[in-house]
């Protein structure tokens, strides 16, 4: 995938492709790390790359069982202070594949919705949603799902650069073969 998102072709396409983008951006930052670096905290923060991979993937699949108003899909891996806690010996593999299955099931449903206004009731039981209205969109979700996965693509590249230097060029140019050039080196794992 490029390092833009491609031209779209209408509003649904366009939000659901720079979803795509933030997916890919935040995916990337686990790159060729060990399951030991994905787990890693070398910040004053409790977070790890692979620790935001996981919550990205869990909020999407969570927010998309909102849209369906449904029961959450992964029962028992939705709960907020654990989730970005990673199963030990979990790979990047691992979660990759968890998290494409999650985008593919949110790119079916939001091509199932007639009308991307169509209400999701917000949850009135936590504190940071507003308690004066009574829905979303599904327009709204989508929005707020590109929101959240650039925030922690943003928190996981500091996290990754902290741990061994790459960053996001030189990871995107070794993960999809770039060829060196004199301004992009892609990125090599230390030897």
């Amino acid at each position: 995938m490029p390092g833009q998102v491609r031209p779209v072709a209408d509003e649904r396409d366009g939000l659901v492709a720079f979803l795509a983008q933030m997916r890919y951006q935040l995916k990337l930052t686990g790159y060729g790390l060990s399951p030991e670096q994905l787990r890693a905290t070398p910040s004053a923060s409790p977070l790890s790359v692979g620790g935001l991979i996981w919550h990205a993937a869990h909020t999407e699949a969570h927010w998309i069982d909102q849209v369906l108003q449904r029961p959450t899909t992964y029962p028992g891996t939705y709960e907020w202070d654990q989730h970005f806690d990673i199963a030990e010996g979990a790979s990047y593999e691992d979660l990759i594949g968890f998290y494409d299955t999650v985008a593919a099931e949110t790119e079916r449903v939001v091509a199932g919705v007639a009308d991307l206004g169509q209400a999701v009731p917000i949850d009135h039981s936590v504190p940071w949603n507003p308690q004066d209205y009574d829905n979303w969109s599904v327009r709204w979700v989508l929005l707020h799902l590109i929101q959240e996965t650039a925030r922690h693509a943003g928190h996981a590249d500091i996290i990754r650069e902290t741990v061994d230097g790459g960053t996001a060029f030189p990871l995107m140019a070794a993960a999809e073969g770039w060829p060196e050039t004199g301004w992009l080196k892609p990125w090599q794992p230390a030897q």
